[in-house]
């Protein structure tokens, strides 16, 4: 079973840029998409012929959102966290299957001079507890743009960058709490050396340097991990200022 997820920054402008063509050379039953920045009926998907659209648009026009497409029609879909404070973004999308719940989540950005991290805090908090309810039925999947290098290897240059948002002493935090509640870095359990990133800066040829961040993961409950198989990240895919990550389960 294999599993894509991708921070597209714009659904419109990643079909220009050879999303398409992506798309159909991997075969995935199941992709993941954040920072959509569309509503359903602005974009033309009407080529992935055999997959179950799942749209959370943010209230905000042409800001944040994510989709995700599956070939498995699943049992229940909700959207949101069922939490007003955080649910006019689009951030968050929960399919329902038999054996596990799938989310997919584009977290908050900290801002500038971390002037929004007293909410990201919370939204860490909410997220994860929402997870754990899930948990009380399935296991759960989780992937996307968490908007957080987790350790010093996660980043190419984390001296720098220690009070910048998404490697601040706090975000980390939260992300440690993601595992310390049980839950799996799928990537860290294949790959333990630093330098593999998913986000790099579109100035000063940041990604022909390989001057990235690992901000983008595929997490799974501990009752999962006799069923993965790979994770890996993708680096040579263009098209977004992130690059996909995939997961790739063994069947039940």
């Amino acid at each position: 079973m294999k599993l894509i997820s991708w921070n597209v920054n714009g659904i419109r402008a990643a079909l220009g840029k050879g999303f398409r063509d992506f798309f159909e050379n991997q075969e995935a039953d199941i992709l993941c998409l954040q920072e959509t920045k569309a509503r359903v009926e602005q974009v033309d998907m009407d080529w992935m012929q055999g997959y179950h659209a799942h749209w959370n648009s943010a209230e905000k026009a042409g800001y944040s959102g994510t989709a995700i497409f599956s070939k498995t029609e699943p049992l229940d879909v909700k959207y949101g966290m069922g939490i007003d404070a955080h649910d006019t973004e689009g951030r968050v999308i929960t399919l329902q299957f038999k054996d596990f719940f799938l989310v997919t989540v584009y977290t908050p950005n900290s801002q500038n001079e971390l002037k929004r991290l007293p909410y990201r805090r919370r939204w860490d908090r909410d997220f994860l507890s929402y997870l754990k309810s899930l948990e009380e039925t399935l296991p759960v999947v989780f992937c996307g743009d968490l908007n957080v290098a987790h350790e010093e290897i996660d980043l190419a240059r984390p001296a720098a960058n220690h009070h910048s948002p998404g490697f601040s002493d706090e975000e980390r935090a939260g992300f440690s709490a993601f595992l310390e509640a049980g839950f799996i870095d799928t990537f860290r359990e294949f790959e333990k050396a630093g330098e593999h990133y998913s986000w790099w800066s579109y100035r000063a040829g940041a990604r022909a340097r390989n001057v990235g961040w690992r901000l983008d993961y595929w997490c799974i409950s501990a009752s999962l991990r006799q069923r993965l198989k790979n994770s890996r990240i993708l680096p040579e895919v263009m098209g977004s200022d992130h690059c996909p990550v995939v997961m790739e389960l063994h069947k039940p």
